[in-house]
């Protein structure tokens, strides 16, 4: 069974919206655990604009499921001008101070809306070899957030990662546009190389409710899915929408 990953970004997007202490991202876990998701996943940025450094740490510390804290591991210590906020100590510090059980590596930056784009690794693959073996020495599996180009797969591999991180808005557009067989190709063949050259498989960003049962690509372990699981819970709940996207796994039909 593909574990579902929920992202609670956006549960502390509406809590800092004000100055308050909720909606809290550690409530909000345990609801999404106990409705049976497999993993919590966050994605901490440096201007800490949703999850903040001390979320990260009240989750490490609590958390009995698999904590997939995901980021740029270029990301330098950044202080806050916000009162009350701690200083963000870098993401390799985060990283070392949490512990994780995966690590997702991302090449965002601080500028970015949102994720866009999985790692070029004939540019990055040199200095992330040295970041992987520091997450793996600290006991993190290391995944990549990847374009899901098959001929990149090797590439991650060589370099030491644990797993592949498919960056899926490409089959959310196209499926939404209801021709999403050739797209969908792609991402088997990507998969199929990433489990040949020893890599787990992961997904994750654009998936929801509509799409996630036709993405039968094969070998998929994880999914993480946080803005679609959060925009649904307003119409059906928070806990209904971790046990609607379990349903929807559970229809999936692996290739």
């Amino acid at each position: 069974m593909t574990v579902l990953s929920v992202n609670l970004n956006k549960v502390a997007l509406i809590r800092n919206s004000r100055d308050t202490f909720v909606p809290s991202p550690l409530e909000f876990a345990a609801t999404a655990i106990e409705a049976g998701a497999g993993g919590i996943t966050v994605h901490p940025r440096p201007d800490q604009r949703h999850i903040r450094v001390t979320d990260c740490y009240d989750l490490a510390s609590s958390l009995a499921v698999e904590f997939n804290l995901e980021g740029n591991p270029f990301a330098p210590r950044m202080p806050s001008d916000r009162d009350g906020i701690a200083t963000y100590p870098g993401f390799m510090a985060l990283v070392e101070a949490t512990r994780p059980a995966q690590v997702t590596l991302v090449p965002d930056t601080n500028a970015q809306l949102t994720s866009d784009h999985g790692f070029d690794l004939s540019q990055d693959a040199e200095r992330l070899v040295p970041i992987i073996a520091s997450l793996k020495a600290m006991g993190c599996r290391v995944s990549l957030f990847m374009d899901p180009e098959p001929k990149s797969m090797s590439a991650a591999a060589e370099i030491g990662a644990d797993r592949v991180e498919l960056y899926t808005e490409s089959y959310a557009v196209a499926h939404a546009a209801g021709h999403f067989e050739r797209v969908l190709c792609q991402f088997s063949e990507a998969a199929v190389a990433a489990h040949d050259a020893g890599l787990g498989i992961n997904a994750g960003h654009d998936l929801n409710l509509t799409n996630l049962p036709d993405f039968t690509i094969p070998h998929l372990l994880e999914v993480s899915i946080g803005h679609a699981l959060i925009t649904d819970s307003l119409r059906y709940g928070f806990a209904e929408s971790v046990r609607r996207y379990l349903q929807a796994l559970e229809r999936r039909v692996a290739a």
